[in-house]
C-alpha cells in the first residue's frame, strides 16, 4: 500500500539504504547539490533585474509589476516511496519559484475540468467564458489545450505586457535570446510553441472567470490543505492585475515570477505536490483529481515532444538524456525543480541550481541509487 505523509510536519523519514540508495554516493549528490548554486543574485528586489528576462527587455517591458521576495541558498528533498530520503539546505523555507506555478495552473485546470467549469480541453475558451481577451477572429479559435501546450499564439496585451515581449523567446541552460522580443508573424493556434509568459498569465486569468474565485483560495482549499501542506505557502499578483467578475474585484495571479508575483513556497510544500501528480491525482483514499489527467498532463504537445501540459517531458531522452525516458518535471528559472522518476517511485525537489548542473545533478542522485 502507498505511504502518504501526514499534514505538515508528519513525514515519515526511511534511511537511504532501506530503499535502494548507496549512502556515500547519496551524501556526494546532495553535496553537489549544495555546491551548485545559481549565479542569480539573492535579492532580485534589489538587483531590479531578473537574469536573462528583464534585464534583456526594455522599457517598459522589463517593469517590476510584483514582489520579489530575497531568496534563499541551495536546498531540497528526496522522495522515495512517498517517504523523507534526504534533505539538505533550508527546505521548510517559502521561497520564489518562477515557472513551476505554471505546472501548478495546469493541476487546476484539472479541477476546472472535474468540476464541468470545462467542458473539454478541446473547447474554445472563447465558448467556456466571456471576455474581450478572446473576441479577435485568431484568439476566438485559441482552445484550453493550446494554452496548457503553450500553442496558442493568442494576441494582445495584459496587465501591461504584450505577448511579443515574448517572441523568440528560448528556454533551457544555454538559451540564445538575441532576438527575444522582436515581432514576428502570428500562425494559426495549435501550430507553433513558444513559451510564453503573457500566455501563461492569461491562462490564469480564464480559470479565475472559469472559477469565479481567486485561484490562490481554489488552490489552498482543493489541493493544499488535502495534502496536507503548511501554511507558508503563498501566490501574489501585481499591482495591476486587479479585475472584476461578477461585479466583485478579484486578484489575478501569474504562472511565474518574471515580473514579480507569483508562487512562494517551501520545497517540502512542492514535494507533496510532486507526490501527488507522481500518485495519479490520489492523496491516501481520495481522488482528488479527476482521473487520467495526471497521463493527459504529460503526453507530448504534437509540436514539441518534450512539453506536456505545462510540464516538461523527457521524450527520446531529449531533456535528460542519462536519466530514464518517462521523468518529468515542473522547472523554473533559478533554476527550480520538481522532477518525478515514475519507474523508481522518485520525487526531487532542488532549488537554487546553476541550470548548466540540472542534469548533472539528477545523475548524481539517480547514480546513488544501487
Amino acid at each position: 500500500m502507498n505511504y502518504f505523509p501526514g499534514p505538515r510536519s508528519n513525514w515519515a523519514k526511511v534511511e537511504p539504504s532501506k530503499v535502494g540508495f548507496n549512502t556515500n554516493r547519496l551524501a556526494e549528490a546532495i553535496e553537489f547539490a549544495l555546491n551548485s548554486e545559481t549565479y542569480w543574485p539573492r535579492d532580485l528586489g534589489d538587483a531590479n533585474k531578473v537574469p536573462g528576462l528583464t534585464d534583456i527587455e526594455p522599457a517598459p517591458w522589463n517593469e517590476p509589476l510584483g514582489i520579489f521576495k530575497p531568496r534563499g541558498g541551495p536546498n531540497g528533498v528526496v522522495i522515495k516511496g512517498g517517504k523523507l530520503v534526504a534533505l539538505w539546505g533550508d527546505p521548510e523555507r517559502a521561497d520564489m519559484t518562477f515557472s513551476i506555478a505554471k505546472s501548478y495552473l495546469a493541476i487546476l485546470t484539472g479541477i476546472a475540468v472535474s468540476d464541468g467549469l470545462i467542458p473539454k480541453i478541446d473547447a474554445t475558451v472563447a465558448s467556456t467564458i466571456k471576455s474581450e481577451l478572446f473576441k479577435s477572429p485568431n484568439n476566438s479559435k485559441i482552445t484550453w489545450r493550446h494554452l496548457l501546450n503553450q500553442t496558442s499564439e493568442w494576441n494582445g496585451t495584459l496587465f501591461g505586457k504584450p505577448d511579443q515581449v515574448d517572441h523568440f523567446r528560448q528556454v533551457g541552460p544555454k538559451p540564445d535570446n538575441s532576438r527575444k522580443g522582436q515581432k514576428r508573424k502570428l500562425q494559426m493556434p495549435g501550430t507553433f510553441w513558444e513559451y510564453n509568459d503573457v500566455r501563461v498569465n492569461l491562462l490564469s486569468l480564464a480559470l479565475m472567470h472559469v472559477f469565479q474565485t481567486p485561484l490562490p483560495k481554489i488552490l489552498k482549499k482543493r489541493i493544499m490543505d488535502p495534502i496536507g501542506a503548511s501554511n507558508e505557502w503563498s501566490w501574489h499578483g501585481y499591482r495591476n492585475s486587479w479585475v472584476e467578475i461578477n461585479d466583485k474585484s478579484m486578484l489575478s495571479v501569474p504562472g511565474g515570477t518574471h515580473w514579480g508575483g507569483g508562487i512562494h513556497i517551501s520545497s517540502l510544500d512542492h514535494a507533496r505536490f510532486g507526490l501527488l501528480v507522481h500518485r495519479n491525482g490520489v492523496w491516501e483514499n481520495r481522488q482528488i483529481l479527476p482521473k487520467k489527467w495526471c497521463m493527459q498532463l504529460r503526453s507530448p504537445c504534437p509540436i514539441n515532444e518534450n512539453y506536456g501540459f505545462l510540464w516538461w517531458l523527457n521524450t527520446r531522452k531529449n531533456h535528460w538524456p542519462n536519466v530514464p525516458e518517462n521523468a518529468y518535471a515542473a522547472k523554473g528559472a533559478g533554476t527550480n525543480l520538481i522532477w518525478i522518476s515514475p519507474d523508481d517511485d522518485i520525487v526531487i525537489v532542488a532549488r537554487w541550481i546553476d541550470p548548466t548542473r540540472e542534469h548533472e545533478l539528477l545523475c548524481n542522485f539517480m547514480a546513488a541509487l544501487n
